[in-house]
């Protein structure tokens, strides 16, 4: 009964992440099935986009990058990014054949027998020679907390229970935030909702200009830096500021995108602030951010006293079977694509190391 199936590789996740893992193992000669296996917890294709609410088209998504091996074109910017992004991720795995299996729930990884580690999923066990963690942040939603967060009579969510603006009619709502979710949430809201009122922990910093890849460079580094100091990841978006774009443009113009410094507490009807201002609402939307995915790897003891993962390029510290993909400065699509040919390259310099040597 507690049999496990053996393989080379498992890879955790079929999202951006996941997919450019599998692709560069597929490339690399490793066969699915055979040699490794991608296990996926969501119903079907398309990572966390298949779970972003059908008011974010297509054509508003910041920062979307192909796949490896196969280009998106001919996309309709006005059609719902959960659409577009699951029909093209879904299309990769059939190009591919990279054979994912879902939905499998993985609930921990944990030390095997001759080096190896088990991977104990909903769908029986594995033991792997390495591992290709590309759980993302989606699971993982952050609510901060504040006093009185409990008495609040109204409704509070985060950005991922958001559906879209129209339940919000007529409603005063408040957005806490500042990072692109939170401005598009505000810019959407702001046709419907009785009154918004936007705030967040630090002033919004919006970057004017292109996103060249010197800009692109610099920001990876800052949160490579912090990884590798073995602190929990900060964005990538977090370093580089909002893009000031037409939208945004009109929406500080219009009074939409009026920034005020986060309330001290929370009433049973609003927010308020320790120096008398308060804001009455029927909703406090928490465009908050997630955080990295990773309870599954509690087991293998990879934290360190800062709270997060140290990590070389992919490959943990701690332990050198384990690489993060899309964790920390790969947390980007076009850094995922990259990182998963780093995992890849690197488990192939792991694994030969185990085979046997010819006379």
């Amino acid at each position: 009964m507690n049999e496990s199936r053996e393989v080379g590789v498992v890879v955790i996740g079929a999202g951006q992440a996941g997919l450019s893992s599998a692709y560069h193992l597929r490339r690399s000669g490793f066969e699915p099935d055979r040699d490794f296996v991608v296990l996926d917890h969501s119903p079907a294709p398309g990572g966390a986009w298949q779970f972003r609410w059908p008011s974010l088209t297509y054509g508003k998504v910041h920062g979307m990058h192909a796949l490896p091996g196969m280009e998106l074109t001919d996309a309709d910017p006005a059609r719902p990014s959960a659409e577009v992004i699951g029909e093209y991720f879904a299309r990769y795995e059939r190009t591919f054949d990279l054979r994912v299996r879902r939905p499998v729930d993985v609930r921990a990884v944990r030390e095997g027998d001759g080096g190896r580690l088990l991977v104990e999923t909903s769908d029986g066990t594995w033991s792997t020679r390495a591992l290709i963690n590309a759980t993302g942040t989606w699971d993982r939603p952050f609510w901060p907390r504040y006093p009185g967060q409990e008495t609040f009579r109204g409704r509070q969510l985060h950005t991922a229970q958001y559906a879209g603006p129209e339940e919000f009619a007529g409603l005063r709502v408040v957005v806490v935030g500042g990072g692109a979710s939170g401005t598009q949430h505000l810019l959407e809201l702001a046709p419907y909702a009785a009154e918004t009122t936007w705030v967040t922990r630090r002033p919004p910093v919006f970057r004017e200009g292109p996103f060249d890849q010197e800009t692109g460079r610099a920001a990876v580094a800052l949160v490579a830096e912090r990884v590798r100091q073995g602190l929990p990841p900060r964005s990538v978006v977090s370093v580089t500021g909002l893009p000031l774009n037409d939208a945004i443009r009109q929406g500080l113009a219009d009074g939409v995108l009026d920034r005020r410094p986060m309330f001290d507490r929370i009433t049973p009807d609003g927010v308020a602030w320790d120096d008398g201002r308060h804001v009455t609402a029927d909703v406090i939307l928490w465009a908050t951010g997630f955080r990295a995915a990773l309870d599954h790897l509690r087991p293998l003891r990879l934290r360190e006293p800062g709270g997060g993962i140290r990590v070389e390029g992919t490959r943990s510290v701690a332990d050198p079977r384990v690489h993060l993909v899309g964790y920390g400065p790969s947390a980007s699509t076009i850094g995922a694509n990259r990182a998963g040919r780093a995992a890849v390259r690197d488990i192939r310099r792991l694994t030969a190391q185990t085979q046997p040597v010819a006379a």
